[in-house]
């Protein structure tokens, strides 16, 4: 069946790929000498076109243009179909790379989501008697041959309208450049009301301000709910005419217009070979604060120079890691791993600390940055574990906006997105975060009032406007039931996990009391293990187990089976949830009777995934970026590292990098090294840490906080006990 499955991913692929090219007209483009990169040092490294195509829907949802760490404005093209069809959401983040027509410019959109959001102000560059309208039916045809990339710039020449087009950006602005090689009238169209597949627009807003050579404007998004932006647009060059368009007719003359499909259009007259530059700030807070963004992140600066800030800004960022390899094709996949874990959760707050919060209540950031769009069900397994080493100061503002959602919600957020949480997937991983960062030593923050927060949800037993069945079911019955509740057997383990995460916090706190009753719950993932199978597996309120089952049948089967098998797991199998325990390893490993048959069995789940990597690992028919998750988790692992999340402990693994210097955002450093290390050598010997040999293969935080050594010894063949 996954091979069908497969066949026909391959077939539409083919057939997406089949359709952008055989609509692709006109002779081949002629040939232009792309802009100079002007990489960083580290920055040449990164590659911004891994993950951003692949088989329809699972794909990493990644894209090309230009962004600075963490920053509000994600300048990237917005790709589609031929003729602007727009059947298929493919390419989430706005870019599908097999595609090979664009709609224009977008300055705003998620990353790694499963969801089309976002997409404020899109940027469409035009010739001749074009008409606003064309901008959605006619998109513009470009090649990969004539596109690039790197961290902070993205160029691509579009042949049809003979422009080369440059992308840059801050945190709060995105800047173009554009240049005409045609004589024909050179036109921008400013979109106040464009949006990503899956949304729409309304209330959008434009004010031409010829004499500054400035638009001014704003325009919601309806996706995940609804979210206003405001910009401020500011053009090098004086127009020779203006207009605006409502619903897609044009007024010539117009400075300003309102509507639910709404923008402007500005004509440059002949500017052949002659730039245009344009700088375009945000916010979601005011008109006022877009100007302000626009004037501190770009006043006296133009393209080049923002773009040299840029690359200089990535370049501190990644040099947070520094390695060494001989091989090059892995330090790119490094590097742009780094890079993609940098995208999100996004600085959502002003230059002058202001912000939007959720249920759309303004408020100001002192002593911080207010952060969003932390897809946490993903993120609190690797992301935030890499923000905790590397970065404190940045999680140490999730941790402070995290509570500032709850104030607002009433409870911790699930997957905060914009101005709110849209509650999408299931259980309560900002516990794990929380617990986690105070663990390993990040304790500036509200942490008692986190706390409490905690605890009120995990002991919820009656309905109110945010209640959780799930939790009132496992308080109840000391697990979830499957006839109750779907995905019961992944609710029961991740509930299980975060209450054992709670107690971590409840005794770090002092709250000894907490600790033991949250340490009780930590152990209600037993109650669905069946000895007689020795798999976790879903169980009715009567204490009956749910049948058939069937251990290696993926969630994604039952869209398309005629009876449901796995309706108690989530994006897996029984398979893969078989190992959901880290909390409790130890009492994982006695249910399945012995050592040597937990071990047996592990051993071969793991050959198997060097088979078929999507018959044994959990939601990996669905590879998405996930807002940074699985890019951290392969920055962990090459450094022979795994964060256990929601506590302060790392499982020693095999490193593939012969050394990694780690800033650990304290003034201290941790180096990692890997000696004897080849593509032959891929078994840990030993590892000491400051010259002392470890004796388990995992570590706690606080072993590594002060910074110091890790060596690694490899070979060729497993060592008795791992080494260990």
């Amino acid at each position: 069946m996954l091979a069908t499955i497969k066949k026909l991913q391959s077939l539409l692929l083919t057939l997406v790929i089949f359709l952008s090219a055989v609509f692709t007209t006109g002779a081949p483009p002629a040939s232009v000498t792309m802009p100079d990169l002007k990489a960083g040092v580290y920055g040449r490294w990164v590659n911004p076109f891994i993950g951003t195509g692949g088989y329809p829907w699972v794909c990493a949802m990644l894209f090309p243009g230009a962004a600075t760490p963490f920053g509000m404005v994600r300048l990237s093209p917005d790709t589609i179909l031929p003729g602007g069809a727009d059947f298929v959401n493919l390419g989430f983040a706005g870019y599908y790379y097999p595609y090979r027509h664009l709609r224009g410019f977008s300055h705003t959109r998620l990353v790694g989501a499963g969801t089309g959001d976002m997409g404020h102000f899109r940027v469409t560059p035009a010739i001749g008697n074009t008409k606003p309208a064309d901008r959605l039916t006619h998109p513009l045809v470009f090649t990969h041959e004539q596109e690039e990339a790197t961290a902070g710039y993205y160029a691509v020449n579009l042949p049809g309208i003979d422009c080369m087009a440059e992308l840059t950006a801050t945190t709060h602005a995105g800047v173009h450049r554009y240049t005409f090689r045609s004589e024909k009238d050179a036109h921008l169209f400013i979109d106040a009301t464009s949006f990503r597949t899956a949304g729409s627009a309304a209330d959008g807003k434009v004010r031409i301000l010829p004499d500054a050579m400035e638009i001014e404007g704003e325009g919601l998004i309806h996706s995940n709910g609804g979210l206003k932006g405001y910009f401020v647009a500011r053009f090098s060059k004086p127009f020779k005419s203006c207009a605006t368009w409502t619903n897609g007719v044009s007024a010539a003359g117009s400075t300003e217009a309102a509507g639910d499909d709404t923008g402007a259009d500005i004509n440059f007259g002949n500017i052949k070979n002659e730039p245009v530059e344009l700088k375009l700030g945000i916010s979601f807070v005011s008109l006022e604060n877009a100007r302000l963004n626009l004037d501190a992140e770009t006043g006296g600066l133009d393209f080049e120079g923002v773009r040299d800030a840029a690359r200089d800004t990535w370049d501190t960022a990644l040099s947070k890691i520094k390695i060494e390899s001989p091989d090059r094709e892995m330090k790119t996949i490094f590097y742009t791993a780094l890079y993609h874990s940098m995208m999100m959760p996004t600085d959502f707050t002003d230059v002058n600390g202001q912000y939007l919060g959720f249920k759309e209540q303004a408020g100001t950031a002192e002593g911080f940055t207010y952060r969003t769009d932390m897809a946490l069900w993903d993120t609190f397994r690797t992301l935030h574990p890499l923000l905790n080493l590397i970065a404190p100061d940045t999680q140490r503002d999730c941790l402070k906006s995290l509570v500032l959602m709850a104030r607002a919600n009433g409870s911790l957020p699930r997957w905060a997105s914009e101005s709110r949480d849209t509650g999408s997937m299931f259980g309560t991983p900002a516990n794990m975060v929380i617990a986690e960062s105070y663990l390993k030593g990040i304790t500036d923050f509200e942490a008692a009032e986190a706390y409490a927060f905690m605890k009120n949800t995990a002991l919820e037993t009656g309905a109110h406007p945010e209640s959780h069945p799930d939790i009132q079911a496992l308080n109840r019955y000391g697990y979830v039931p499957a006839d109750l509740e779907n995905i019961s057997v992944s609710k029961t383990l991740e509930l299980s996990w975060a209450a054992g995460s709670i107690a971590l916090l409840a005794d770090a706190l002092g709250n000894t009391e907490d600790a033991a009753l949250f340490t009780g719950k930590s152990m209600s993932y037993k109650n669905i293990f069946n000895p007689a199978t020795k798999y976790f597996q879903g169980r009715n309120a009567d204490g009956s187990w749910q049948q058939p089952f069937l251990p290696n049948i993926l969630s994604y089967y039952d869209e398309i089976l005629p009876i449901k098998v796995s309706t108690a797991y989530c994006e897996g199998s029984p398979r893969q949830w078989r190992w959901t325990a880290p909390q409790d390893t130890a009492g994982l490993i006695a249910l399945f009777g012995s050592r040597e048959y937990f071990v047996r069995e592990l051993n071969q789940f793991m050959a198997d995934a060097s088979k078929n990597l999507s018959a044994v690992v959990p939601g990996s028919g669905f590879w998405m970026g996930n807002g940074g998750t699985l890019s951290a988790w392969y920055v962990f692992s090459a450094m022979g590292l795994y964060p256990v999340a929601g506590t302060d402990r790392y499982w020693i693994g095999s490193p593939n990098v012969n050394k990694a210097v780690i800033d650990l955002g304290t003034g201290k450093t941790l180096t990692v090294k890997a000696e004897n290390q080849s593509a032959e050598n891929i078994y840990v010997q030993s590892v000491t840490l400051n010259g002392v040999r470890l004796t388990e293969p995992s570590i706690v935080h606080a072993q590594i906080a002060g910074g110091g050594t890790m060596t690694f010894v490899m070979g060729p063949a497993p060592a008795v006990n791992g080494g260990f």
